[in-house]
């Protein structure tokens, strides 16, 4: 098998683009058995639960690898999404969750949101690997790379360039790391995404950030 130069791809879009965090691998395990020596779990390291977008945080500002499982994870939207709560259809209790948290005006108004968003089946992994890109352990599902409007309007024009397929998008506001972690990943295309609430009230992530995940 060819090996591929991910340090070299990382560094390469980093340096140039002076993107102020590492380009991140998404991995989307089977089992926790799977991840990589020296990962933290935060269950483990910190023994505390956090949000997926903290351990987004973690890998892509400090350069960790870090490993996430529903015993790692606080969100409740965010574990529904991405199908670590077991339900028979996840998109009920996520559309009941926005209405009864006045994230939509009405439950219709959540039935038809959630209707659009990219959503996982029920346990259709077992855990979430992030990792910076540069590291190599895993051959990415996903490649994140944050950076403000005008670093994500340059990687989107090389990306239109070589296919002519423009960049889509799906905005709503919220549980939005579905949309930078796994939608690119489902629909095997490029995704712009804006981040939510979430990333911005417990993962420091900047007003100026955006996202490019393919």
């Amino acid at each position: 098998m060819e090996q591929i130069d991910y340090a070299g791809m990382a560094n390469f879009i980093r340096n140039n683009l002076r993107l102020k965090t590492f380009p991140m691998s998404v991995k989307f395990l089977k089992t926790a058995e799977e991840f990589p020596e020296k990962t933290r779990q935060p269950s483990v390291t910190f023994k505390k639960r956090i949000t997926i977008c903290q351990g987004v945080t973690l890998a892509r500002v400090y350069g960790w690898t870090v490993g996430l499982t529903k015993e790692d994870l606080i969100c409740v939207p965010a574990m529904i999404a991405f199908g670590f709560i077991d339900t028979h259809e996840p998109a009920e209790p996520l559309c009941n969750l926005l209405d009864e948290i006045e994230l939509a005006s009405n439950k219709e108004s959540a039935r038809k949101e959630v209707s659009s968003m990219c959503l996982a089946k029920t346990n259709a992994f077992e855990a979430i690997l992030l990792t910076p890109l540069a590291k190599g352990l895993v051959e990415p599902d996903t490649v994140a790379l944050y950076g403000n409007p005008a670093q994500i309007m340059r990687m989107i024009q090389a990306l239109v360039y070589n296919d002519g397929t423009r960049v889509t998008g799906n905005f709503g506001g919220k549980v939005e790391c579905t949309e930078y972690l796994l939608a690119s990943f489902i629909n095997d295309a490029p995704r712009a995404a804006i981040p939510g609430n979430g990333d911005r009230i417990f993962s420091m992530t900047q007003d100026d950030e955006m996202v490019l995940s393919i």
